[in-house]
């Protein structure tokens, strides 16, 4: 843990050790980043609008004041207000989580470009996840070094989470000229792409071919970017890693909650914190809005601007959507080892899996005994899963001329925490080809594992099919048969299961989706 830290703390006192780069020229003035040499260059701490606080908190963001001279751009901006993360939380380890002390004042953005002059390369800009509560562009995993060596320009940058970002009060409706409150965060990430639009081409990228790409929350996020009217025109391509489609829940497959649902609740946090007014909230320290309560917790609504109810989704990009094997709902992400499984556990899991058709399930994942059991029950969760994103992509073919789905399945080497298995999050040091952050075991297969992912990647930012030079096969997405690429030590199209359990779970989401 040690190393993490000291890696982690690298990212961020690197650029004191670096050149300079010659001063490029952006919408709010000239700013230098640092040479990394083999012709790499990092910009860190770009302003992409103006700090979110005193009345401008709870506000749409508002372009950066321009500034005076040469910004130097060598060092992280802070993140967003939020809780700092303990330790470790269940299998994310410091490498995980932002490391830097938060603000109010964080909108940041940070690119790391191999382009020449004159050269328009394809961009990535990637969103973080962290439930909407935490994250930032400076977490180490997220470095984009190796990422943009792959011949395209890496961007990321930080947006309000928590309640700083997503909290929905009839105050904040009343003063906005749309009527609108709660998606500050969403808004922090189209003025984010903005910037990239109006500024990219002076570092070497191609302002006309971006894709953007995110996990977790971040890959929600990208999901909710495609069907918000305000982002119409900013990228044309993106990847949703671990994101919408993996799990059976209609409320995922769009914003979860409404402007007056919202609103309620955020009233009801106001009052939390003793705020019986708009104005008084603005007031309090921003430490103390951490303390209060919502009924909803805080996320993108359906605010009839940044997401209009019922906006049709056609036309939208190209997309990638895929999960990990044992993602969220599927694996174990508790702190302390898991007590032994037992069958009472196995006969319960399967009752909230398959509700009236528990039964059924048992049949189709059998067990005699314990160690049976967990693996079945597991099965049957990835299964679910797995048509689940089926069932998302299929619907998906009438809006996206092209799609390509997933299954990660590699473990990530651990031998102190073998639980976590394929957890959600453990793809991201390969699509990065950052393991040399991570201390692990790490092996010639993961290796190659962190050369062959951030090709398909790039592949599909450059020319929209993650297909080209002797990397294996990846088919697009068809309705039938079902299949799915599996990522991994084995590289290939796969079928998603056998045909009994195929023609179950088919069955049992179309009526639970309704598609």
């Amino acid at each position: 843990m040690g190393l993490l830290a000291a890696l982690s703390a690298g990212l961020v006192t690197m650029a004191a050790a670096q050149k300079p780069t010659r001063p490029v020229v952006t919408t709010g003035g000239l700013v230098s980043g640092n040479r990394l040499g083999h012709g790499m260059r990092f910009f860190a701490g770009i302003p992409f609008a103006r700090p979110p606080v005193g009345k401008l908190r709870w506000r749409p963001p508002q372009p950066a004041r321009p500034w005076k001279g040469v910004l130097a751009a060598r060092k992280f901006g802070a993140p967003c207000y939020q809780a700092m993360p303990p330790r470790r939380m269940g299998p994310w380890t410091r490498a995980y989580n932002s490391q830097l002390p938060s603000s109010e004042n964080c909108l940041y953005l940070n690119l790391w470009t191999p382009a020449r002059a004159g050269e328009r390369l394809p961009v990535m800009v990637f969103i973080y996840g962290g439930g909407y509560t935490s994250g930032a562009g400076s977490v180490a995993i997220y470095k984009g070094v190796h990422l943009a060596q792959h011949g395209v320009v890496v961007v990321n940058f930080n947006y309000r989470v928590g309640p700083f970002g997503f909290l929905a009060y009839p105050g904040l409706v009343k003063e906005s000229r749309h009527h609108s409150a709660g998606n500050y965060g969403l808004l922090d990430q189209i003025a984010a792409l903005r910037w990239v639009r109006q500024n990219i081409a002076n570092f070497g990228g191609d302002s006309g071919n971006i894709t953007i790409f995110g996990q977790s929350a971040g890959a929600s996020s990208v999901w909710l970017l495609m069907q918000s009217p305000l982002a119409r025109g900013l990228f044309r391509r993106a990847i949703i890693m671990s994101g919408p489609g993996t799990l059976p829940m209609p409320a995922m497959m769009t914003a979860q909650e409404n402007l007056a649902a919202a609103g309620a609740a955020g009233k009801k946090f106001a009052a939390s914190l003793g705020a019986k007014s708009l104005r008084a909230l603005r007031a309090l320290p921003a430490a103390k809005i951490l303390q209060g309560h919502s009924p909803i917790g805080f996320a993108p609504i359906t605010d009839g601007w940044v997401l209009p109810a019922g906006a049709a989704p056609s036309p939208q990009a190209r997309v990638i959507n895929g999960m990990v094997a044992d993602d969220i709902g599927i694996g174990y992400y508790g702190t302390a080892p898991p007590p032994p499984f037992t069958m009472g556990q196995y006969r319960r899991g399967m009752r909230w899996l398959c509700g009236a058709q528990a039964g059924t399930c048992r049949r189709l994942y059998p067990a005699r005994n314990a160690r049976q059991a967990e693996r079945a029950l597991r099965q049957a969760r990835r299964d679910r899963a797995k048509m689940s994103l089926a069932l998302w992509a299929r619907r998906q073919l009438r809006y996206s001329p092209a799609v390509y789905t997933y299954d990660f399945d590699h473990r990530l080497p651990w031998p102190q925490h073998p639980e976590y298995g394929v957890f959600h999050s453990s793809e991201l040091p390969y699509v990065f080809d950052n393991l040399q952050i991570l201390h692990r075991p790490w092996q010639p297969r993961d290796r190659r594992i962190a050369r062959e992912l951030p090709a398909y990647w790039t592949n599909f930012a450059k020319n929209g099919n993650p297909n080209q030079g002797r990397l294996p096969h990846w088919p697009r997405f068809r309705a039938r048969p079902l299949r799915t690429m599996e990522l991994g030590v084995r590289m290939g199209p796969m079928r998603l299961m056998p045909a009994a359990r195929e023609r179950f779970w088919e069955e049992q989401l179309h009526t639970l989706l309704g598609f």
